[in-house]
């Protein structure tokens, strides 16, 4: 008997051995590297520096083509694609961050822009770090990631990714309008997901009232053209039944984090101000409503 104990004593020893040995091994493959496809070879070392990546870290590369654009959210086949991205898979939990390695090369997206969409996308638990060698709008990016994803065994709902490419472009569309900085856009696109998380809209009716609500609110004033597209694009959301309420305090980090930049990027303190009351009246009105739940 003493003899059965310790064999299967050394038997688990050897496995905890084998695990504990075989675990990080595992865990490098998590970190992928994607290259738009048009990069010289110069251009793909250049990458690899600005990402600080050397030729012994153990990083899975793939290049991301005209056709993913087709493949994965219809976009034309013969685009070219510099963009690229190194995604490093976290665990359940750790949120979605994405950082612009080369603000001066990316000039349409902006790393919070990338969130929305993302999560809009349904990618989550990730670490993203958006890189050009050559100035590119950045759209080409988020096709990238989603390779990524789906090379790793993740794959998202093509139609969440169609309307994501598609958010993307509105938020890069609305910031082209001089009296709308990015920041602004990226904060408003938050705050409608999460007011469409709070009160689940039924109609393209509910869906305009909270796009109204929320530009009153920020004081952004649109054209009646963007107004209409801003309330396509969302309802577009809720008949996909997307759930905002999943990643709501993902979307909150996204709003504070451009909120504490403000000061460094010199935007209208009176806007931010704004932002902050908005945060207060939800929380508040959440508030009432467990009292009245449980009263």
């Amino acid at each position: 008997m003493k003899y059965t104990l310790k064999a299967i004593g050394l038997c688990l020893i050897v496995f905890a051995l084998a695990f504990g040995f075989t675990t990080p091994a595992a865990a490098t493959s998590n970190t992928i590297l994607i290259y738009g496809e048009k990069l010289t070879d110069k251009q793909r070392t250049e990458v690899r520096e600005l990402l600080d990546i050397s030729d012994s870290d153990p990083v899975v590369e793939y290049d991301v083509t005209g056709q993913d654009y087709a493949d994965f959210i219809n976009g034309n086949p013969n685009s070219n694609m510099y963009s690229s991205a190194r995604i490093i898979l976290e665990n359940e939990g750790a949120g979605l961050t994405v950082n612009i390695v080369t603000p001066e090369n990316i000039t349409e997206v902006t790393g919070a822009m990338y969130e929305n969409a993302l999560l809009t996308a349904g990618a989550g638990n990730a670490t993203v770090d958006v890189v050009s060698p050559v100035q590119v709008s950045g759209h080409s990016a988020l096709t990238g990631i989603y390779k990524a994803y789906n090379e790793e065994g993740e794959e998202l709902d093509k139609e969440r990714m169609e309307i994501a490419n598609e958010e993307l472009n509105v938020a890069t569309d609305l910031a082209e309008n001089e009296d709308v900085s990015q920041e602004e856009v990226s904060t408003l696109l938050s705050e409608i997901k999460q007011m469409i998380a709070d009160q689940n809209p039924a109609t393209k009716e509910d869906v305009e009232q909270i796009v109204s609500e929320q530009l009153d609110k920020l004081e952004i004033s649109l054209s009646e053209e963007d107004r209409q597209m801003l309330i396509d694009l969302f309802d577009k959301m809720r008949n996909l039944d997307i759930d905002f309420g999943a990643v709501k305090s993902q979307l909150e980090d996204i709003a504070n984090t451009i909120a504490d930049k403000a000061d460094e990027l010199g935007l209208d303190a009176g806007f931010w101000e704004k932002v902050a009351n908005f945060f207060s009246e939800i929380f508040q009105s959440l508030s009432n409503l467990l009292k009245g739940l449980f009263n």
